[in-house]
């Protein structure tokens, strides 16, 4: 067994989906640091734990439907979200698309500052 005893986080380990805290951690930076910041800790994340951002992607637009965003906000961050999957899907480069979803959030964060 690769595995010692079998817990929630060698079950994501081995699958190679990201844990419930590594989402947390990842939603925290865009929301709450500056672009750089987050770009540097969740390159650094998915580089340590051998993550893909369409994994990342996933776990993350099941928090935007858990979240009271107001409805403007909501769509507007479920768009760039369905954008960045796309072009994921078609081959482009995933830093890019790193970029593009950090600066989604940051948006977010602000349309949210803004509609209070």
């Amino acid at each position: 067994m690769a595995f010692g005893k079998v817990t929630e986080e060698t079950v994501y380990t081995c699958t190679g989906h990201p844990l419930k805290s590594d989402i947390a951690n990842i939603l925290d930076w865009m929301l709450n640091q500056d672009f750089t910041t987050a770009y540097r800790n969740i390159m650094a994340l998915k580089t340590l734990k051998g993550l893909a951002l369409h994994d990342i992607l996933t776990e993350i637009h099941l928090f935007v439907h858990r979240v009271d965003f107001p409805s403007s906000v909501r769509i507007h961050l479920l768009t760039k979200m369905a954008e960045i999957e796309y072009r994921l899907s078609v081959g482009t480069n995933e830093k890019i698309q790193l970029s593009s979803l950090i600066a989604a959030f940051q948006v977010t964060r602000d349309l949210i500052v803004t509609e209070a």
